[in-house]
C-alpha cells in the first residue's frame, strides 16, 4: 500500500506500508503469486522505502551496456539452461513436503563461489578416504570453463560499479567483507552469481546472503514474453525489470515472480543475481593466497563421472 509518493528529479519516490502482517506472509511462503496479488507494477525509475524509512528497492532502466549484456549471455546461456531439482525454497517443493529428487526440474545455476559441497563431490571424498576440506568451493562453470567465465566478468563489474554508486553505504559494508577473502568474483563485492532461465519463483526470502548487503538483479531477454515481474507481495508491489535495467532489492523481504507467458517459442528471460554469500566470507576471510591455490586445486582435481 502506497502511503506517500513524491519525485526527486526524474526518480519517483514511494513510501509503502505492508498490506498484511508477517504471520500471513509467512503462511504464503513457497506458494506462487498471481497477478491479482499485486496492485502496482513499477515501469519507470523509482526508489521505494518502507514506512519505517528503510530502502526496499531501487529500480533503474537502460543503464547497462548492451555489448556487455550480449557477451555475458552468449557465454553463459548454455550453462544457465542446465536443469536442477535442488531449489526447494523457490520452486514450491518445500511447501509440498517433496524430496529433493522429486522437486520440479528448473533452469537455475550458480557460478563464482559457494558454501556447500555437492553430494557428488562429497561422495568422491568419501570414496577416496579423503578428509573433506573447508566447505567452500569454486563452482563448476568457472572451474570447467574459465575462458567463458572471464567473458562474463565485464557485465558483473559494471553491475558492481552501479551498486557502489546507487547504494553506497550497503555497498561499502559488503565490499569490506569481499576484500577480506580471495574467494570472490574478481574486483567486485560479490562471491556468487545465480542465473535463472524462465523460472517463476515462489514467495521466499534469500538464504545465506550478506545481511548488510542488497541483491543486484539484472534480466536479459531473448524473444518475446509477458510477465515475470519481480514482486514484494507483502507490499502489493512489483517491478517490470527488462534488459539493460537493474534492480537493487532487499532480498530479506519476501519476494517472488509473476508467471512468465511466452509470446514467441524462443522466449528467454535470463535473470542474473549478484550477491555475497556470508558463509563464503566467514569461512575464508584472511586465508592466504597459498591456501586459496591449494584449496582450488583440490576441487579441480576431483574427477566426478557424469551420468
Amino acid at each position: 500500500m502506497i502511503i506517500k509518493k513524491g519525485k526527486k528529479g526524474d526518480i519517483i519516490i514511494y513510501y509503502v506500508k505492508k498490506d498484511y502482517d508477517d504471520a500471513k506472509i509467512t503462511s504464503k511462503k513457497n506458494t506462487y503469486l498471481k497477478p491479482s496479488d499485486i496492485h502496482l507494477i513499477l515501469q519507470d525509475d523509482a526508489d521505494v522505502y518502507t514506512e519505517e524509512g528503510n530502502l526496499l528497492l531501487k529500480f533503474r532502466k537502460n543503464v547497462l551496456s548492451e555489448t556487455k549484456i550480449d557477451e555475458f549471455y552468449e557465454n553463459v546461456i548454455k550453462f544457465a539452461k542446465g536443469k536442477t531439482s535442488n531449489r526447494g525454497n523457490t520452486s514450491g517443493a518445500e511447501k509440498n513436503n517433496m524430496n529433493t529428487g522429486d522437486n520440479p526440474k528448473i533452469m537455475t545455476n550458480i557460478f563464482g563461489y559457494f558454501d556447500r559441497w555437492s553430494p557428488a563431490q562429497k561422495h568422491v571424498f568419501t570414496k577416496r578416504g579423503q578428509k573433506i576440506p573447508l566447505e567452500v568451493r569454486p563452482c563448476r562453470f568457472n572451474v570447467e570453463h574459465p575462458e567463458l567465465y572471464e567473458k562474463t566478468l565485464p557485465l558483473i563489474r559494471e553491475i558492481d560499479t552501479l551498486y557502489s554508486k546507487m547504494i553506497p553505504e550497503p555497498y561499502k559494508k559488503q565490499k569490506a567483507k569481499a576484500v577480506q577473502t580471495l574467494f570472490k568474483v574478481d574486483n567486485t563485492a560479490f562471491t556468487t552469481i545465480t542465473t535463472n532461465v524462465n523460472f517463476q519463483t515462489t514467495i521466499h526470502t534469500d538464504k545465506g546472503d550478506d545481511i548488510e548487503g542488497f541483491g543486484n538483479l539484472v534480466v536479459i531477454e531473448r524473444g518475446e514474453y509477458e510477465g515475470g515481474e519481480t514482486c514484494f507481495p507483502q507490499y502489493g508491489l512489483g517491478v517490470n525489470l527488462r534488459s539493460k535495467g537493474i534492480l537493487f532489492m532487499d532480498v530479506h523481504h519476501p519476494h517472488a515472480n509473476l508467471p512468465i507467458r511466452k509470446k514467441t517459442e524462443d522466449a528467454v528471460r535470463l535473470s542474473v543475481v549478484c550477491y555475497l554469500r556470508e558463509k563464503v566470507w566467514l569461512r575464508t576471510k584472511g586465508k592466504s593466497k597459498d591456501f586459496f591455490n591449494r584449496h582450488n586445486r583440490t576441487v579441480r582435481n576431483l574427477r566426478i563421472k557424469k551420468k
